[in-house]
């Protein structure tokens, strides 16, 4: 007997053409998560901040570059859920330019991660969803990004304040 929680804890299925987005997606998330480990263990924020950067530098910026050039493109200028994308994309944009201007503050890195966390939710969940719905299969087909090797962003980074004991 299937109960309602089961069926509500049905994994998306996702196109093919979406799934790399959604392995990146996971990245995102983790990229909130050790901000938010960061500061539970007081870690100093600008060592916060400069992984921030650092990793939106070497996979958040090609990320939405490669969505907004393809995926965001399948749908009308007009579209609400499009615009929605975009309007996200430059709040964290804002944000990563107030970062790299304010390194000390936790507030600022609070901020920035539930707004990525929202912000990958709502592809998740509303926007890539939509997406396979509307546009065509054949179009989707077609659909080749370039895309991040995320194993590689930490390898070369050596602050892993996120393990770092309280």
């Amino acid at each position: 007997m299937n109960s309602s929680k089961d069926n509500n804890s049905k994994p998306i299925k996702r196109h093919e053409a979406i799934v790399q987005f959604s392995r990146e997606h996971h990245f995102g998330l983790l990229l909130v998560w050790k901000i938010k480990q960061g500061i539970k263990k007081n870690v100093s924020p600008e060592r916060i901040s400069n992984y921030v950067l650092y990793f939106f530098e070497h996979d958040l910026k090609q990320h939405f570059s490669n969505e907004e050039k393809t995926l965001f493109a399948y749908l009308p200028e007009d579209n609400l859920l499009r615009k929605q994308a975009f309007q996200e994309h430059n709040k964290i944009y804002s944000l990563i330019d107030a970062i790299s201007n304010e390194k000390m503050s936790y507030s600022l890195l609070s901020q920035f991660s539930e707004i990525l966390d929202s912000h990958i939710r709502f592809e998740e969940r509303i926007l890539f969803s939509h997406i396979q719905e509307v546009v065509p299969e054949k179009i989707l087909m077609e659909h080749q990004a370039s895309h991040i090797d995320n194993k590689q962003v930490d390898n070369n980074w050596d602050d892993h304040f996120w393990e770092t004991k309280k």
